[in-house]
């Protein structure tokens, strides 16, 4: 199959999706990109590949062959239970990747080694002392965007009042300095939010935006 630019552009998109997926799911899964440009050579991204002894440049798999079809149909997704060569069960998802004029033009295979210890599966879901995961992140899960606002505008506004070395006079300004920094402004009727919650005008939140960015030269 001859891909277009655009489709190699869009198959190039989801090799950091791989690394970052298989960085989340832990060292049972290998999950693999497959181009259909070259089905001899269709590995282009692999995380995992220890587990099958599969690198970059490695062919598709007769199976994967065998779903092309069902999956040119409309199947998105194909769920699977299958063995390694040395008969090690696996619980494996393939995965259809759509290019120009709908064409499918790559594979995501995620397989997930069953005989996986359980403490193995276990470390992986928790933070480990000297990873760079080994802290907690705050992470608003807002139900709408007022809710989204309002609730890190609570989290900064907190900040900005335990400050002391900030002026009460500039406490307001300093909220939105770091609401902007953190990206709120971003969001659709967001200056409405934050006017509202902090009792002043649209017009002061969009002067101290303006400044803010003037003085970082994000004109």
């Amino acid at each position: 199959m001859e891909l277009s630019r655009i489709d190699r552009l869009i198959l190039e998109s989801y090799v950091p999706v791989i690394e970052n997926l298989a960085a989340y799911l832990g060292n049972s899964f290998e999950i693999v990109l497959h181009s259909l440009e070259d089905y001899e050579h269709s590995v282009i991204a692999i995380a995992g590949g220890e587990h099958s002894g599969r690198t970059v440049g490695a062919p598709i798999t007769d199976l994967a062959l065998d779903m092309l079809d069902d999956l040119s149909r409309g199947h998105s997704t194909s769920l699977y239970f299958s063995r390694r060569k040395t008969g090690e069960p696996l619980k494996c998802s393939t995965i259809a990747i759509r290019g120009e004029k709908d064409r499918i033009i790559g594979l995501i295979c995620i397989n997930m080694y069953l005989n996986t210890p359980l403490c193995d599966l276990i470390d992986a879901l928790r933070p480990t002392a000297g990873d760079s995961l080994s802290f907690y992140t705050h992470e608003t899960f807002a139900t709408d965007v007022h809710d989204l606002v309002s609730t890190t505008l609570d989290s900064v506004s907190a900040q900005v009042h335990e400050d002391a070395s900030i002026l009460p006079s500039n406490k307001n300004k300093a909220i939105i300095e770091e609401l902007y920094r953190k990206g709120i402004f971003r969001m659709k009727n967001a200056v409405g939010i934050v006017a509202e919650l902090l009792d002043i005008s649209r017009n002061t939140v969009y002067m101290h935006i303006r400044n803010y960015r003037r003085a970082i030269g994000d004109e």
